[in-house]
């Protein structure tokens, strides 16, 4: 098996289709709501690699540096001749690690919804690592029906979710989510998961809200992006991005206000909007290792590592199959 393997679509239908039909249901309910997936379009997606490297966004660093430390025992642990499988891939900076730290590794199917940002990324992937097997596939990996022919039979199917993505999911999505990853990767997988840990809000409020503005640019590309694709008359200075904790809830949640009381028109449909509505964008939870077990159990999966950096910012956990 060598780089040329073909990318993979399973995309039900067009994206256009997808976005509009998300966005028009999503305006015409209340309280009203976008999914996070469509903050990843190429632009969203390079946004998103600029946040990553933000001061105040210690999310990225603090993992990478824990990956950077642990990833030769996760390459003991998975094993020689596996296959790596990230979900929601992105420009794949952190699999690198794991793609260093795992010579005998047989295969790497990074998954991403966004075909432009999949295709550049795995071109540079073939190019960095030209002897290894690169199988993108393009797909929402909370809706992706399985996983390709990996080539020859593989002794593992390891599956990487880094970046505190579980965080986005509500709690019954995350838990829907890692029964899914368990079908995925099959009765020998195992799944690295990121996971953002509860902190002192200031240092959440500061991640979600840096001084450079790259985060409410972040938000309101999915504006930007509705006047491309769907035809829509945002102005985007009659916005802003709202993120804000809730302590109660255990989560950063993420907005789009409106300045003002105003009607936009999107994919022929028109929304009124009052001064100070928000329309929700994103979650981002954060966990305490005590809540580990609850977000596993019944998941098929078990506990078998937990990695976390020297002020407990952030957690890496290894997750057999079990």
């Amino acid at each position: 098996m060598n780089g040329s393997v073909v990318a993979l679509d399973f995309a039900a239908e067009s994206d256009r289709e997808e976005f509009a039909r998300a966005a028009v249901s999503g305006l015409s309910v209340c309280p009203r709501a976008i999914p996070a997936k469509f903050l990843y379009d190429a632009r969203g997606s390079a946004l998103f690699d600029a946040i990553c490297e933000l001061p105040e966004y210690y999310v990225t660093r603090t993992e990478t540096a824990i990956l950077r430390r642990v990833a030769p025992e996760i390459a003991r642990l998975a094993g020689p001749n596996c296959a790596l499988v990230e979900f929601g891939s992105g420009s794949s900076v952190k699999s690198r690690l794991l793609l260093d730290a795992m010579p005998g590794l047989a295969v790497y199917a990074p998954i991403d919804i966004s075909r432009v940002h999949l295709d550049a990324t795995a071109a540079r992937l073939r190019s960095d690592y030209p002897a290894l097997a690169i199988a993108p596939v393009c797909a929402d990996y909370m809706a992706l029906p399985s996983l390709p022919q990996l080539g020859s039979p593989v002794s593992r199917r390891l599956g990487f979710f880094p970046g505190s993505t579980i965080g986005n999911l509500e709690p019954a999505e995350a838990k829907a989510f890692l029964r899914h990853a368990r079908d995925l990767l099959g009765d020998n997988g195992a799944l690295v998961v990121g996971v953002d840990l509860k902190k002192d809000a200031g240092v959440l409020h500061a991640a979600y809200n840096d001084s450079a503005g790259v985060t409410a640019a972040f938000t309101l590309n999915l504006l930007r992006r509705m006047n491309r694709e769907l035809d829509a008359t945002f102005d985007l200075a009659a916005f802003e991005h709202d993120a804000s904790y809730n302590a109660e809830q255990g989560r950063i949640e993420i907005y789009f206000r409106s300045l003002r009381p105003q009607a936009v028109t999107v994919a022929g449909y028109r929304f009124f909007f009052a001064g100070g509505e928000r329309v929700h964008t994103e979650y981002s939870y954060k966990y305490a290792p005590a809540d580990f077990p609850a977000l596993i159990e019944d998941t098929g999966f078990t506990l078998a590592q937990t990695w976390t950096d020297e002020h407990e910012l952030f957690a890496v956990l290894y997750l057999t199959a079990g």
